[in-house]
C-alpha cells in the first residue's frame, strides 16, 4: 500500500489567509502552523472530512520539531516535522501551549 504521495500544490491558508508556495511536502501554513483535514495517507488527498486541523503541541525532534495537528471536526490527529520556512515565533508560541497542556 503506498503511504505518500508527493502533491505539489500552493494554497490560501484557511485559518489566517496567508498564500502558501507548497513544495510536495508542504502539510501546514508556515506562518500559523495550521493545517486541512485533506489526507488518509500524506499527500492522497482522499479525505472526505476537510476539517481545519489545530496545531495543539509541538516537541523537538533532532535539529526541528514535530508538530501534532488535531482536526477540529473528526479530532483525527497527525504528527508531521516542521519545514525550513516555518516561523519560528509560531512554533514558540505553540510550544508554550504545549508546556501548559503537559504542566511544564
Amino acid at each position: 500500500m503506498k503511504t505518500f504521495t508527493k502533491t505539489v500544490e500552493d494554497f490560501s491558508c484557511t485559518h489566517c489567509g496567508a498564500v502558501v508556495h507548497g513544495n510536495g511536502y508542504t502539510n501546514h501554513c508556515p506562518h500559523c502552523l495550521w493545517s486541512c483535514h485533506v489526507d488518509n495517507n500524506p499527500g492522497d488527498r482522499a479525505s472526505t472530512c476537510r476539517g481545519m486541523m489545530e496545531p495543539v503541541s509541538v516537541e523537538s525532534a533532532g535539529t526541528r520539531f514535530v508538530i501534532t495537528h488535531r482536526c477540529t471536526v473528526c479530532g483525527h490527529t497527525r504528527r508531521q516535522h516542521t519545514s525550513d520556512d516555518d516561523s519560528m515565533d509560531a512554533i514558540i508560541e505553540l510550544s508554550k501551549n504545549t508546556a501548559f497542556i503537559y504542566g511544564k
